[in-house]
């Protein structure tokens, strides 16, 4: 399946994410980012690039054979190889004429509303000064607990936050492949996705799973996606220009807003709420919030405030939302309503909600 890209072109603000994988395949890999990234300011386009290689460069700085699994050694190599990876591409947009600026960011940057607001100021004001934010996640403080897992999650979650109308994600691969090995020029509900496999030892943590995963993430925000070969010959040229190459996921219809979208896609569920039949028809129909007449129990503890997963009885999710009510207060209150309620709560505790319909996503 093939489809006209021609409003590619009007592509006005980018994100850009490199992986380890293809910053290695040669010496010159960040010199040509920076000659190609140079292109699209010259052409008014805005750009925000999300690069790895720390890791893969404190390795070989520290004389790790392999990427280490140790928590404390990824965060040693991060630290050897940040400081590197920066002066490389300060070197290289340097000569082009083009000031850089290093962003890092832990997943409980994003998480945390404060937090992501001062964020994305900070990414608004390099873009306003015509500096050149280069993002990474910040290995060498990084746990499991904070951690975005690859930096395909991390350019998602940046692509809503500056706005970017376009993510492209560079990968050493042509594109999304068919169950026949075919690439596919459009991603759309019907394509079989075949296996992708990449040859030769793994240097970053994303693959193509985690692309797929990002690609419709950020669509849900209004962005255009498109996964392409960082080895093509002015790819992203080629991109703006609507060509077809790699794979393009378009834009969602019904843009998700920002906080939505950073409920549905960058928190982090501490529990689930499972609900019957009758709540799941009134929040897939998209007006309702979710009452504690509709909840049959819960899994796992959270308190409130925090993010849940909503699912049925068989175990599908349908939503994510902010909860109102703590864990054990929610299992005291499944499946009661009005006086019910008001003897296990008080007065008012029929007024209970257990997640607000505007803090309500359907999933």
């Amino acid at each position: 399946m093939t489809q006209d890209r021609s409003h590619l072109q009007k592509a006005r603000r980018l994100v850009v994410k490199v992986g380890s994988r293809s910053l290695a395949a040669e010496d010159t890999s960040q010199r040509r980012v920076a000659e190609a990234i140079a292109r699209l300011l010259a052409a008014g386009r805005s750009s925000v690039l999300v690069s790895s290689g720390a890791i893969a460069i404190g390795c070989r700085r520290l004389g790790y054979r392999a990427r280490p699994k140790e928590m404390s050694r990824l965060q040693a190599a991060a630290a050897a190889g940040q400081s590197v990876l920066m002066r490389r591409y300060d070197e290289a947009f340097g000569e082009l004429g083009i000031t850089t600026a290093q962003v890092l960011l832990t997943h409980a940057d994003l998480a945390d509303r404060e937090r992501l607001n001062n964020a994305r100021d900070a990414l608004a004001a390099l873009l306003e000064a015509g500096a050149l934010p280069i993002v990474n996640e910040n290995d060498t403080v990084a746990t499991d607990e904070i951690r975005f897992g690859d930096n395909d999650q991390l350019a998602a979650m940046i692509t809503p936050l500056v706005g970017a109308d376009l993510l492209v994600l560079l990968t050493d691969v042509d594109g999304v492949l068919d169950d026949q090995g075919r690439r596919i020029s459009v991603m759309s509900d019907d394509v079989t996705i075949g296996r992708v496999a990449a040859a030769g030892a793994p240097v970053g943590s994303g693959g193509m799973q985690s692309k797929l995963d990002a690609a419709r993430k950020a669509s849900r925000s209004g962005a255009n996606v498109v996964i392409a070969p960082a080895g093509l010959p002015s790819v992203l040229d080629a991109v703006v220009a609507g060509e077809d190459v790699g794979t393009l996921f378009p834009a969602a219809g019904g843009v998700m807003k920002a906080r939505k979208h950073w409920i549905a896609y960058t928190l982090r569920p501490r529990g689930a709420v499972l609900i019957d039949a009758g709540a799941e028809r009134a929040i897939l129909g998209g007006k309702s919030s979710l009452l504690p007449v509709g909840v049959l129990g819960v899994r796992g503890q959270f308190n409130p405030g925090d993010s849940v997963r909503v699912i049925t009885a068989e175990g599908t999710e349908v939503a994510r939302g902010l909860t109102r009510l703590g864990a054990l207060d929610v299992a005291r209150a499944a499946g009661k309503k009005g006086a019910e309620l008001d003897l296990l709560f008080g007065a008012g505790g029929h007024d209970l909600v257990v997640v607000h319909k505007d803090d309500l996503v359907t999933t």
